[in-house]
């Protein structure tokens, strides 16, 4: 079954409201869930407060459904000429593109009321969250590396959960911070893959576009990135022998991802985009137990 069809069976049966968010397809709500978790496990060495864990699972819905529904309000025009997005609300005309607005700030006042359970510097650091993930859908239009606007947007978790938990952000924190934004690329580059000759015929911008034939290079590249700086974050937080066991299940997954990938069909790059949800699952299942567990730093 392809993508397309899949999107299509789901668009046919689901909830208008619910698809505009996103909510019937919940791939989306966990790659941003596991780097929100692996954030607050760091911060919270490994006993993060219930009541951030409460805040920011529930922050990660809403935001996560704030920014599907502001991308089709920004795609409107341009959907119905994509075969996978033919079917969603707006260009449908099923959800009118004030409907859209109203909810998408209706989400924004609910995430504000949980964000206002933190504390002060989280509350200031959730206003470049919220500039983040208003603005990444209006990049493609202007540049072809919105995929880094979305990288920024998902990793803005990480000094949030190291203010809630510790109203500090030690430099260690953007080693995490940049691990996200490389794999957050590196996974949106296989999303953007699917529908590259579409976005071509109505001018949509990609690294999918940009990176061109060298496109799973470049994949490669910021997947070993991504690993580097998780690596030596771990290292920096005295992570020991199982987080780094994680690490290396990870490196296995992205191989997968690429032989799934390499023929570039459309169906291959869907599934690789996929895949990083067990990346994201599997790193933060070996943190935790690392915490748990593990007796001290796998280096002195």
């Amino acid at each position: 079954m392809t993508s397309e069809t899949t999107e299509a069976e789901i668009s046919a049966q689901a909830n208008k409201w619910l698809r505009l968010m996103r909510l019937d397809r919940p791939i989306g709500t966990f790659l941003l869930l596991w780097p929100t978790l692996w954030a607050l496990w760091f911060a919270g060495e490994g006993r993060p407060s219930t009541h951030n864990l409460i805040i920011f699972i529930l922050g990660v819905l809403v935001m996560r459904a704030a920014g599907c529904v502001i991308n089709d309000y920004a795609d409107r025009h341009v959907d119905g000429a994509v075969r996978r997005t033919a079917n969603r609300p707006l260009p449908q005309g099923e959800i009118t593109s004030t409907q859209a607005l109203v909810l998408f700030f209706s989400l924004l006042l609910i995430a504000l009321g949980l964000v206002l359970m933190t504390n002060q510097m989280t509350i200031m650091l959730s206003v470049g969250g919220l500039l983040l993930a208003a603005s990444y859908p209006f990049l493609k239009r202007i540049t072809h590396l919105p995929q880094f606007g979305l990288g920024a947007a998902w990793a803005w978790a990480v000094p949030m959960a190291f203010a809630a938990e510790q109203q500090l952000l030690p430099p260690a924190l953007w080693l995490l911070f940049i691990a996200v934004i490389f794999w957050t690329v590196a996974f949106d580059t296989y999303y953007a893959m699917v529908d590259r000759e579409d976005d071509l015929k109505v001018g949509i911008k990609s690294t999918a576009i940009l990176f061109g034939r060298f496109d799973l290079a470049f994949i490669v590249g910021l997947q070993l990135l991504a690993l580097m700086a998780l690596f030596v974050a771990g290292l920096a937080f005295s992570r020991g022998w199982i987080y780094m066991i994680g690490l290396a299940v990870a490196a296995l997954y992205f191989v997968r991802q690429y032989l799934q990938a390499r023929n570039r069909d459309a169906e291959g790059c869907f599934k690789a985009f996929l895949g990083n949800h067990r990346v994201g699952m599997v790193i933060f299942i070996c943190l935790a137990a690392d915490y748990q567990f593990s007796s001290g730093p796998v280096l002195l």
